[in-house]
């Protein structure tokens, strides 16, 4: 536990005249980890999504024979353990009393520095999970026991899927950001099937990219005839109308050159963020002490359940 907020560590405010106090605010961004993510409320201590095996193809049936009769079952079960996440500071009463300046509004809305830093961390938390998109260590893994992004997506059949850049022996490989890539991986999502191998009708919706691609991508997309060509041929991305929910940059990406994918899977099946506990911001006495204590709190998941709802590429 930090100490708290003393006369000796704002020795500068405790006196008139400073034509500035400054750097415990600042102008942010709109959120964007809601972008990432369908974002649900929550009621329990954790949130469980079930995926299920359903039914095959229909089959032949000869004349006076038997119908064949499928099954389907339960696959892979997703939890979603709400965390508590917190922060708090203490300001001693001689601080307070004696600092020309109001420090008590640091702590005391959403618009100062605890409210300003309690947001940057529902950012900081989104963005991890793609940033450990490709991570195959133990807290990377999913109910499927797989990471997030990978050339073999586990099914319940036992068969495979990509949802990132592969090779032809099927091995995943990193690309970089370019108008084929994009291309590839449009093709990748209208190949994705279910866990009976059948097809699923999904397409790419929204491009998300670190602020390092924002004008690579405004190249890519953007351009009426194709990028980086000397021909006349037209950009096909821009002409079929891919991404229809745009480019979106997230600046809490920490790869520059990894970018990702969200597909049209059924709301809330896919990427997922569940608030348990919104901000909470509270202020009390220690009796013992007479500091102010200022403290601020959520309760919050989030994660992925069907693979399907992204395609990403860590760049070459």
């Amino acid at each position: 536990m930090s100490a708290p907020v003393n006369t000796g560590s704002i020795a500068k405010l405790l006196w008139p005249g400073l034509d500035k106090v400054f750097g415990l605010e600042y102008t942010d961004r709109p959120t964007e980890y809601t972008d990432l993510y369908d974002i649900k409320s929550s009621k329990k201590a954790y949130e469980e999504q079930q995926s299920m095996m359903g039914l095959g193809l229909p089959q032949v049936k000869g004349e006076g024979n038997q119908i064949f009769f499928d099954s389907f079952e339960q696959a892979f079960t997703y939890r979603y353990t709400n965390v508590t996440y917190t922060l708090g500071f203490g300001i001693t009463k001689e601080a307070i009393e004696d600092a020309q300046y109001d420090l008590t509004i640091v702590g005391q809305n959403e618009s100062r520095g605890l409210g300003r830093a309690m947001r940057l961390g529902r950012e900081y938390i989104g963005a991890n999970r793609f940033n450990l998109a490709f991570d195959t260590g133990a807290g990377s893994l999913y109910g499927d026991g797989y990471q997030m992004i990978g050339a073999a997506q586990p099914t319940k059949s036992g068969a495979t899927f990509a949802n990132c850049p592969v090779n032809a022996a099927g091995t995943a490989i990193g690309v970089d950001l370019s108008e084929l890539a994009l291309e590839q991986a449009c093709i990748d999502i209208a190949g994705f099937t279910d866990d009976r191998g059948n097809l699923v009708a999904l397409s790419g919706q929204s491009l998300h990219i670190p602020r390092q691609l924002e004008f690579e991508a405004a190249r890519i997309l953007q351009s009426v005839l194709q990028s980086d060509s000397t021909t006349n041929n037209l950009n096909a991305l821009k002409s079929l109308s891919k991404f229809p929910k745009g480019v979106i940059i997230n600046h809490y990406f920490t790869d520059p050159d990894a970018f990702f994918i969200r597909t049209d899977i059924p709301t809330g099946t896919g990427l997922v963020w569940f608030d348990r506990v919104r901000t909470e911001f509270a202020m009390d006495n220690d009796f013992t002490t007479t500091n102010a204590l200022y403290t601020a709190r959520f309760r919050a998941s989030c994660g992925i359940s069907d693979k399907r709802a992204c395609w990403g590429s860590q760049g070459a």
